[in-house]
């Protein structure tokens, strides 16, 4: 699977599953470009991989595109676009406020649009690429007090299928990867809430996060990481408007 030369630009890369995806294409010969709001977690990752660092805000568009157009001062052209950054307050539907419906979408979704596009005319000059995009089992069914993620990343996967018919003779490939509870600092965050809410320990908290999936476990980032790297391949060459689950089993 190796990607040597290509350019990947990994949006949330300066923890959990973004760290590890930089890592995996860093380890394929990919150039890495990763892509965050704090700077310092970021060259914290890329230094040692070689990589490229840039502070930007996924919600704010030409944000995206001044942090692109650094990375393609240094790396090159885009080659691999990878929306990996999100958020998932949890509140009830009732106490939600516009504003935070918002947010939710504005991180989770148009994130997603917005390094799609900015990256989609390097990927049309040279007839070949990859867009993946982290969403979420929230994507493929509900979950109670994270309605706005949960339609966001419905919308992640809607785009994916909808941009896959649209480019499907381009040479570039669009997916999805759906992963249930990730073991990453974002999940620690919920058990805290979990804990400070109900008195539960972290231990019965982790087990209720995890319940929903039959294996009884949390997703390692590793295994979203490697699923990124196989979908940046040649050998998934044909698979195109994917949401493909790693839940081990709940969906």
């Amino acid at each position: 699977m190796s990607l040597k030369g290509k350019h990947a630009v990994i949006t949330g890369g300066g923890s959990g599953v973004g760290a590890a995806m930089a890592a995996a294409f860093a380890a394929q010969g990919a150039k890495v470009t990763v892509l965050g709001r704090r700077l310092e977690p970021l060259q914290e990752v890329a230094a040692p991989l070689g990589g490229f660092a840039a502070s930007s805000d996924v919600t704010n568009r030409a944000s995206v595109e001044a942090a692109l157009d650094a990375a393609r001062d240094v790396n090159g052209p885009v080659q691999v676009a990878v929306a990996n950054a999100g958020a998932a307050p949890s509140k009830p539907f009732a106490k939600m406020s516009s504003a935070d419906f918002s947010a939710a979408l504005g991180v989770n979704l148009e994130g997603v649009f917005n390094l799609w596009q900015s990256a989609l005319a390097d990927m049309q000059g040279q007839g070949w690429g990859r867009m993946i995009a982290v969403a979420s089992t929230a994507g493929l069914k509900g979950y109670p007090y994270v309605a706005g993620y949960c339609a966001a990343k419905h919308g992640v996967v809607g785009l994916t299928r909808a941009l896959a018919q649209e480019l499907a003779k381009s040479g570039i490939t669009v997916n999805a990867i759906c992963p249930g509870f990730i073991e990453t600092p974002l999940l620690e965050a919920s058990v805290r809430t979990i804990t400070a809410k109900t008195g539960m320990s972290r231990e019965d908290a982790v087990k209720r996060l995890s319940a929903g999936n039959p294996q009884g476990r949390l997703i390692q980032p590793q295994e979203v990481a490697d699923t990124a790297l196989w979908l940046a391949s040649d050998a998934a060459g044909s698979v195109n408007g994917s949401a493909l689950p790693l839940s081990g089993g709940e969906i």
